[in-house]
């Protein structure tokens, strides 16, 4: 265990203008709704030179963003690929929104952003971060922070198949329930579903957890492994039309775009 002589000790190997960016970054990160240079600088009783120059550089690595509306900055994208961490699921689908709502303007339907997580028996769930509600009558409503089984959801599927290191040791002894007559309900079937998912690039919900209702997921990719998914949904009539194959091709060139415009 360190002594306080030890740490006193350390002061002198310690780089101040490092130090300085970190205290500017913790300051930030307190901040959701972004803050200011000139607050910035008041309260860490700082130059508003030094202050910029360090937002500067660090809005050039991603690790910063400013408001071209507000000019008030907050903590970038940067972060979250670098961390991972849960409690970033509201920047992450800060993030991803203008994707969403292009996909739901083009198509009109319920567009959904999804992440996975793990339980104390090592079943993964899929936890809803992001929504797009859809401009019909006759909707797929599914609520922010709701939690699903993924092995009978396109986006729960998605991230199965894409994300790192997932083990799906724990679902060969498990019984899969069977919502309706296409829901898969064996392990055997699951994982030939997620190598499919992995050739096309795409997974799908046929009814698998609700008659009527049809799904398609596609990965939000970064660094080779899905961090989330996004999915469209509705009543099958519609999503599956004759416009079907060019929704999937428009949903994978979102994606693309998302993993070279935000996580590159």
């Amino acid at each position: 265990m360190k002594t306080n002589q030890d740490k006193k000790m350390n002061q002198s190997v310690i780089i101040n203008a490092v130090d300085r960016t970190l205290d500017i970054i913790e300051y930030i990160h307190k901040y959701d709704g972004g803050v200011s240079i000139s607050q910035i600088s008041k309260d860490l009783n700082l130059y508003k030179s030094t202050v910029y120059r360090t937002l500067a550089t660090l809005e050039n690595r991603g690790y910063i963003e400013q408001d071209q509306r507000s000019e008030l900055y907050s903590l970038g994208s940067k972060f979250y690929v670098l961390s991972g961490i849960a409690g970033e699921n509201k920047k992450l689908s800060s993030l991803i929104l203008p994707y969403m709502k292009r996909l739901n303007d083009k198509y009109g339907e319920s567009v959904n952003l999804g992440r996975i997580e793990r339980d104390e028996d090592g079943i993964y769930r899929l936890i809803i971060i992001g929504e797009c509600e859809s401009k019909h009558s006759l909707i797929a409503k599914v609520n922010i922070g709701a939690m699903h089984e993924c092995y009978c959801a396109s986006l729960g599927k998605c991230l199965l198949a894409f994300s790192k290191d997932i083990d799906l040791s724990p679902y060969k002894n498990r019984k899969l329930e069977k919502f309706t007559d296409t829901t898969i309900t064996t392990f055997s079937g699951l994982k030939k579903e997620l190598e499919k998912i992995k050739e096309n690039g795409y997974s799908i919900d046929n009814e698998e957890r609700e008659v009527g209702l049809y799904c398609v997921g596609v990965p939000i990719m970064c660094g080779g492994y899905s961090i989330a998914a996004m999915s469209i949904s509705g009543p099958t009539s519609r999503i599956k039309d004759k416009d079907f194959e060019e929704k999937i091709e428009y949903m994978k060139s979102l994606s693309a775009e998302i993993e070279k415009e935000v996580f590159s």
